[in-house]
């Protein structure tokens, strides 16, 4: 979890590899701007939002229009390499990708810091089905202060 110390230059390298072995393995496309997105998100270690990105790929001197960057979020979201944070209305590096789970979100109200967390969706899901519901997508947050925060 964010949360925790850990080497996140490992977490980056990681999750660039993966990402790169799925895209391969599923015949996608891992353009230099998607990949420079991804890598812009797992080292902010942070809850980002799309005009943050691009303000980063303009200083790099890549392109920066909203398409831009909107695109390769959609792609990022879409095959689970990162997560729309709702609350924030921002973005954040998936810690499991290539996983299927049901992950949870805790924010950090005061720096934005997001650890991802995998839950079980027991109750929904019985309700859910209870009721003939088919769940396509949850989305849980909770907010809160990370522990640098709450001195």
């Amino acid at each position: 979890m964010a949360f925790a110390p850990h080497d996140h230059s490992v977490c980056v390298s990681s999750a660039m590899s993966a990402a790169q072995t799925y895209c391969e393995a599923n015949g996608l496309k891992f353009t230099e701007t998607r990949k420079r997105v991804l890598r812009i998100l797992l080292e902010k270690h942070r809850a980002i939002g799309a005009y943050d990105i691009l303000e980063v790929l303009r200083q790099e001197g890549l392109a920066a229009q909203p398409p831009v960057a909107y695109r390769a979020l959609d792609f990022l979201v879409s095959n689970g390499f990162a997560h729309k944070i709702e609350k924030l209305n921002a973005y954040v590096a998936c810690a499991h990708p290539g996983q299927d789970h049901t992950p949870a979100f805790m924010i950090c109200r005061s720096c934005d810091a997001v650890a991802e967390a995998q839950t079980h969706m027991t109750t929904l899901t019985r309700v859910a089905e209870s009721t003939g519901f088919q769940i396509e997508a949850t989305v849980q947050e909770a907010q809160g202060l990370c522990p640098d925060c709450q001195g």
